[in-house]
């Protein structure tokens, strides 16, 4: 495993430079972001992404299934929890009563790297509906299951199985009984397997989309993931237009999808 994800510190201060790098200027290139937004992130972990909107002064709601992950959050923010510009929430989505948890609806809804932990993601797309203001925009930024490491490999202690590509592509008992050869732990195998079960292609994402009635209103395909640069130092580099356009090209090699949509 990376030791920037046993950091969370460390991996809040990636994903709060990475949002203000290129989520943010992502979202405003569809359209301004206008003054003291209500931002909600679903699946917030440490709160990173939320930082970057808090520096530019919206009103943020994060939810978040992992209590552990909330209370970090919860740690690393205290001064915008304490003034009421942060609120953190440690629950399921489904779990939460939209009238009465939360006193306002989002104009912004963020998902970053978490669609593809989802069952039933039609389900969820028609739920997101529900904490929507009029107007209002979803991000989505997400690792398509076919690029190398769309199975979240990098979560293996094992060196090589971390840095191995495509292997999560395998049929299910071939690719379970690689990660047991790689001595990894049953609470990590079947934290992959699970992964594999909800992995989304960029042709499914988009076909759930349209069947909801949203509109897809910008979209990005990355060849190196805007956080690689501080996780790893590479630039983040868009795909060119010719491989973007061919699906069977582009899925193999696309590491980060970024979307904007709406209703």
């Amino acid at each position: 495993m990376y030791e920037y994800h046993k950091d969370k510190s460390r991996y809040f201060q990636f994903t709060c430079q990475t949002t203000t790098e290129h989520i943010i200027p992502f979202i405003k290139s569809h359209r301004d972001i206008k003054a003291n937004s209500n931002i909600l992130e679903i699946g917030c972990g440490e709160g990173g992404v939320l930082q970057a909107f808090l520096d530019e002064g919206h009103q943020c709601v994060g939810i978040e299934l992992s209590p552990s992950r909330a209370e970090k959050a919860k740690e690393l923010m205290a001064d915008a929890v304490a003034s009421g510009r942060l609120e953190l929430i440690a629950k399921n989505i489904y779990d939460i009563d939209y009238e009465r948890d939360i006193d306002f609806r989002f104009d912004i809804v963020i998902l970053k790297d978490v669609i593809e932990h989802i069952h039933d993601q039609a389900k969820f797309m028609a739920h997101l509906k529900h904490f929507l203001n009029p107007g209002a925009r979803i991000f989505f930024g997400f690792p398509p299951w076919q690029m190398p490491f769309g199975g979240h490999q990098q979560i293996c202690k094992s060196k090589f199985l971390t840095v191995f590509p495509y292997y999560h592509m395998l049929p299910m008992g071939i690719y379970k009984a690689i990660l047991s050869v790689g001595k990894e732990s049953e609470r990590t195998i079947e934290a992959l397997e699970e992964i594999k079960e909800t992995g989304i292609s960029i042709e499914r994402f988009e076909k759930i989309v349209k069947e909801n009635n949203y509109k897809i209103g910008k979209r990005q395909h990355y060849l190196f993931n805007p956080i690689y640069e501080h996780k790893f130092g590479v630039k983040p580099r868009k795909q060119v237009g010719l491989i973007s356009a061919i699906p069977y090209i582009r899925n193999f090699v696309t590491s980060a999808a970024y979307y904007i949509i709406e209703q």
